[in-house]
């Protein structure tokens, strides 16, 4: 017989416990929030209701790739036209309206702002160059700008495709003020144009 497993043998143990609490304990031991609160889902009450329209930045930005998307929502209604920029108001609610647009290679916005209305711009198809006053930006397909109202900008197709794009504005979009052109304000005070530096 071995020493460990005779009956004299000092038995080895950890560290001391105190003893347990008097509560008797009914269940497994809680481990998680939804044991503790229970499943939310199942407290309809607490849920808040859907809302039928966004009323936040992050909503409209949401609307946006949601209709993204979902194709059969905007690509049946795409047209190009060579002559003028095309668009088409895809959907409106209660303080806001929803464009579709297409761009041939060459076609720009040129420069402009919003007035009072803030926006979203989301590249469905295609790619777009966006100039600011900090430069360009290229925007491929799913790339999404959310801007402010006074949010000056000019969009280009500069690629050899076709591009579509949609555009959500809060409130809806009353005014397009035009401003200088991003690009050539870029260039206004460039060393090589001696006639924009006063002597």
């Amino acid at each position: 017989m071995n020493a460990t497993n005779t009956p004299n043998a000092p038995q080895v143990r950890g560290p001391q416990q105190p003893p347990a609490a008097d509560v008797p304990r009914t269940g497994p031991p809680v481990e998680s929030d939804l044991q503790i609160a229970g499943d939310i889902l199942a407290v309809q009450h607490l849920l808040q209701p859907p809302r039928e329209h966004p009323a936040t930045v992050a909503e409209f930005a949401g609307l946006a790739r949601s209709i993204a998307g979902d194709r059969s929502q905007w690509e049946h209604l795409v047209e190009y036209d060579a002559t003028t920029r095309w668009y088409h108001r895809l959907r409106t609610g209660p303080g806001y309206e929803v464009w579709l647009l297409s761009w041939v290679p060459g076609q720009g916005s040129g420069a402009h702002d919003h007035g009072p209305s803030s926006g979203v711009l989301t590249v469905l198809e295609g790619e777009l160059t966006e100039h600011t006053d900090r430069g360009p930006r290229t925007l491929a397909a799913g790339s999404q700008r959310v801007f402010a109202p006074g949010y000056a900008h000019e969009v280009v197709n500069d690629a050899l495709d076709g591009a579509v794009s949609l555009h959500v504005y809060f409130p809806g979009l009353t005014e397009m003020p035009r401003r200088e052109g991003a690009r050539a304000a870029a260039h206004a005070c460039s060393p090589a144009d001696r006639s924009a530096v006063s002597a």
